[in-house]
């Protein structure tokens, strides 16, 4: 790659979906059919190329966002497979900020699942532009059709059909082109890798009229020239229909739906056509936004080498053989191996080691990488994940990524005193990789607490710690992160004074704490008038106020969703200090907070389960008995969901009396929703003397 040109040649996407819908699966055809690997590994027996870690092998689900390069069609095409549990949405979030397209897999039979809708929402949010594929067309219970609707309907997106299936569960043996109009049927006898252009069957013909017709006429809605050539009554030729549907797609205004079985081995090379055809390359998207730092003025970016260099660090993982590998996604500009960069986050400059092309666990060295590019780095010190690297002469900060606050905690220590130098050094290299994963002490028992976004996601942090860094450790039982808030407002003047040496210490303010909006956190508002008294010491009062949130007024806890103001201050012209302030910040804070009625809140969850409809009232029931408030019940295919909002306190364990409930026959997934207060009679076992 070394001309301009070749940046409309490259195609970053995602392969996002619902656990065990074989999106893995579908990766690793798309790497066999475009010669990559010479032999398809499947997830269920543990020989995925892309789930290379130990424990993807060995749950058959994929946990991190894995990246490759094939190419098809003199076009090179960086895939991320991104994990379906939710415990890892963090990994599908960091990958979304990067990509340019996504396909998203649906399975023919559940349709639109609770991941699917997760990341889907995640997607819109990002204005990716993508496709979708239905895969699993020749399981039982397959209905093409019904995922169609699933996606207009659930998702709200206008998902139009390019292909139709041929048969579907035993039947199932190719699809119908509805842009050539042609019948695509696949050898089994060479796993797919060759298939014949039929006419369409007979049979067939009325439906894929009517589907062609339906594909034409959202087409015409959007694109002139189609809608011209369409009332004239003329053939539309297929070039047209193409460059219809990329305008649509690149415009996120349709959704074009394939159809195919990854494991059976049919609708991959019409799926990797569609990745070339009809998502976008780095040209195609607007230039990148970024602040200069220091300022306010924000500057821009094309996918251009000749533009400064800038590039978003996405991911950190801890490579066996290379050490630390940096997954970088360059906006603009190019990057020598050796080059010196700056970090605009730490405002140190990093010496660029080994550039890699990553496929899998397994690399590429090369020597240069250029605008719209996805590529690791090696030798990278000070870095956390979100951090933006520039040219140092031109600087530019790319917007930060966000992600959620884990709610779950496991006290953790070493088996033995030798341990704990490696227990330490394994907690900060996982805490590097994974910006959901928090270490920290408890300053009351000493204890290092772990939190993650659920147990699986711990679970799997405390294998590889124990596989990978060969640690010893002791681990407590799951226990929920709660919060304080308090219920009213409340307003308290704090006179501090002290003595230290011959110098005095003071400081006078008058704090109101109030109850903010769900999910506002802790907001200060500073109410004095402008010159009041110095800057800073405003500045050393609000650092106070947060640190005492930091360990709440009657649990201990983190305190959340609170307003502060500063309403009054007096300073003294020789003993006033910022130190004094920030003591008296928190100080009145403490004591504002005590007088605002403070309250205990724990994490609710977004339940959905999917239940065969003789279980559902057993379902509800076992629900409501875990103070769960039902939301609403719909049918899908032939089985109910329930959804509801749940305390995550009530959670644990609930697989296992989920099975024994429904003989092993539904299936559930949760995710975080929100803090809520906890009822009175369970909030007394958490209040101690503070």
């Amino acid at each position: 790659m070394a001309k301009q040109e070749s940046i409309d040649r490259i195609r970053n996407i995602g392969i996002a979906a619902h656990i065990v819908v074989n999106k893995t699966a579908t990766t690793e055809r798309i790497l066999y059919y475009a010669g990559i690997i010479h032999r398809m590994g499947e997830v269920h027996d543990g020989a995925a190329t892309m789930d290379w870690m130990e424990q993807e092998k060995e749950r058959g689900i994929t946990i991190t966002s894995a990246a490759t390069s094939c190419e098809w069609l003199d076009h090179r095409i960086n895939i991320i497979d991104t994990p379906g549990h939710v415990d890892f949405t963090m990994e599908v979030e960091r990958s979304l900020r990067v990509l340019d397209g996504m396909v998203a897999v649906f399975c023919a039979v559940g349709g639109v699942e609770p991941q699917s809708e997760t990341v889907w929402r995640q997607a819109d949010r990002y204005k990716v532009p993508r496709m979708a594929f239905v895969n699993k067309m020749d399981r039982i219970g397959a209905d093409f059709d019904a995922v169609l609707t699933a996606i207009r309907e659930r998702l709200g997106a206008n998902g139009v059909a390019v292909q139709l299936p041929i048969g579907s569960e035993d039947t199932f043996r190719g699809v119908i082109d509805l842009v050539e109009m042609k019948a695509l049927i696949f050898d089994e006898a060479v796993l797919g890798a060759t298939f014949r252009t039929e006419s369409i069957p007979a049979e067939l013909e009325k439906g894929a009229e009517e589907a062609r017709t339906r594909l034409i006429e959202v087409l015409a809605d959007l694109d002139d020239e189609v809608a011209e050539a369409y009332l004239d009554g003329g053939e539309l030729d297929s070039e047209l229909l193409r460059g219809a549907i990329r305008k649509g797609t690149l415009g996120v205004k349709i959704i074009p739906v394939f159809c195919g079985s990854a494991l059976g081995n049919k609708g991959i090379q019409p799926l990797l056509d569609g990745i070339v055809r009809f998502l976008p390359s780095p040209l195609d998207l607007p230039a990148v936004e970024g602040q200069l730092p220091g300022r306010e003025e924000m500057v821009s970016r094309k996918a251009s080498i000749e533009e400064p260099f800038a590039a978003l660090l996405f991911k950190i993982a801890n490579d066996p053989f290379a050490g630390k590998l940096a997954y970088i996604r360059v906006y603009s500009g190019q990057l020598d191996a050796g080059a010196q960069v700056l970090n605009v986050a730490t405002g140190r400059k990093e010496r660029m080691g080994r550039l890699l092309r990553m496929h899998a666990n397994k690399r590429e060295e090369v020597d240069r990488i250029l605008a719209g590019d996805i590529a690791a780095v090696v030798g990278l010190k000070e870095v956390r994940t979100g951090d933006t690297l520039t040219d140092p002469k031109k600087p530019m900060l790319l917007e930060q990524m966000e992600f959620p606050e884990p709610v779950i905690d496991i006290a953790i220590e070493p088996k033995t005193k030798a341990d704990q130098e490696k227990l330490d050094d394994s907690l900060r290299r996982l805490a590097e990789e994974d910006p959901t994963f928090k270490v920290r002490v408890d300053k009351d028992t000493g204890q290092t607490l772990i939190s993650g976004m659920g147990e699986l996601h711990l679970e799997i942090l405390l294998d590889r710690m124990l596989r990978e860094f060969k640690v010893g450790a002791n681990v407590g039982k799951p226990q929920v992160v709660y919060r304080e808030s308090v219920t009213k407002r409340a307003e308290k003047e704090l006179r501090f004074e002290r003595t230290a040496g011959s110098q005095g210490m003071f400081a006078q303010v008058t704090l109101a704490v109030e109850p903010a909006k769900i999910g506002d956190g802790i907001l200060f508002e500073n109410r004095l008038d402008g010159d009041a008294i110095p800057k800073e010491y405003v500045a050393a009062v609000e650092r106070g106020v947060r640190e005492a949130t930091a360990s709440g007024v009657i649990a201990g806890y983190e305190m959340t969703d609170l307003k502060v103001e500063l309403l009054a201050a007096i300073h003294h012209e020789v003993d006033s200090s910022e130190q004094a302030f920030h003591a008296a910040g928190a100080l009145a804070f403490r004591e504002a907070a005590r007088s605002a009625v403070p309250m205990i809140l724990e994490p609710v969850m977004s339940v959905e389960v999917v239940t065969p409809g003789d279980f559902t009232g057993e379902v509800i029931g076992d629900l409501n008995a875990r103070r769960g408030k039902v939301g609403g019940m719909a049918p899908r295919a032939d089985a109910q969901i329930v959804e509801a909002k749940v305390p995550l306190s009530e959670m644990f364990g609930y697989m296992t009396k989920l099975r024994s409930l429904t003989q092993g026959r539904a299936t559930f997934s949760m995710q975080f929703s929100h803090f809520e207060k906890v009822p009175s009679s369970i909030a007394s076992r958490f209040i101690t003397a503070q």
